[in-house]
Formats: C-alpha cells, sequence, structure tokens
C-alpha cells in the first residue's frame, strides 16, 4: 500500500520542524521531532552517535555558539519500507554566525508514534567533494 499523501505531508513537515526548532533554541520541544530513544549518528564528523533525547540536547548545548544560526533543508524523498517505517532523505545546508555554510544529507528512518510520526534514527554525512568524488572515466555507465 502506498504512503497516504497525508502522511508525506506531515513526515517532510516533522523533518522541517527541526531546524526551526533548533535555530529558536526549542530544545525543549525537540520530542516533537525525534522518539525519546532517537539514534543521532555523527560519525561522519568524528563524533560518536547520540543516543537519546538528553543526549541529542547536551550536545547541542555543549556546542554553544558553533551550532548554525540557520537550518534549511530542501530535496526531501521519501520511501515506505516493508515494515510500516519510513526512510526518508534530505539535503540540509546550515549557515553559521560568520556566514560560511555546509552541506549535509539526513538519513532518516521515521516511524509512526499514535497518530503522528517521530525520527527514531539520523545519520548525518557532510558534502565535502562535488559528485561523490566521481570524474571523467569513474562515472557508472549509463
Amino acid at each position: 500500500m502506498a504512503l497516504p499523501l497525508e502522511d508525506r505531508l506531515a513526515i517532510t513537515e516533522l523533518i522541517a520542524l527541526h531546524g526551526h526548532l533548533a535555530d529558536e533554541g526549542e530544545l525543549d520541544r525537540l520530542s516533537e521531532v525525534f522518539t525519546p530513544d532517537i539514534e543521532y549518528d555523527l560519525t561522519d564528523f568524528g563524533q560518536p552517535t547520540l543516543t537519546g533525547l538528553p543526549q541529542l540536547v547536551d550536545a547541542a548545548l555543549t556546542l554553544g555558539a558553533g551550532n548554525p544560526v540557520a537550518h534549511h533543508v530542501t530535496n526531501v524523498v521519501i520511501e515506505e519500507l516493508p515494515d510500516g517505517q519510513v526512510r526518508a532523505r534530505s539535503k540540509g545546508l546550515g549557515i553559521r554566525a560568520d556566514g560560511s555554510c555546509g552541506s549535509v544529507t539526513y538519513e532518516d528512518t521515521v516511524v509512526r508514534v499514535g497518530s503522528g510520526w517521530r525520527i527514531a534514527r539520523r545519520r548525518i554525512t557532510a558534502r565535502r567533494v562535488p559528485l561523490n568524488g566521481q570524474t571523467p572515466g569513474t562515472a557508472a555507465p549509463r
């Protein structure tokens, strides 16, 4: 059965809500986005995977002024998995206080909680090289 449009919209808004809450410092509302036992994978940045909302909030507070001042999310692609979970991939742009910008990919596992949705696992990978490092002669054949 295809994921209904209403669920796709709710999941897209869920992913967008994270940026608004983080930018406004409303970390006490992250339970509106993540499950209580969220796995927040930062290993691509040399950091551990954070487990649970308290660790996520503590990490954000510890990072302090190193946090982006603005989170922007785009290119959301949603795929329903056979077990009823949803995989959502999106692109994130983070703007820092000095104006510099970074790009990441969010890979989320989204689960139904009651009548809504929450992110149970988020893996964040940095975009460091254009075209994922492909150069002439290395691209996959068409």
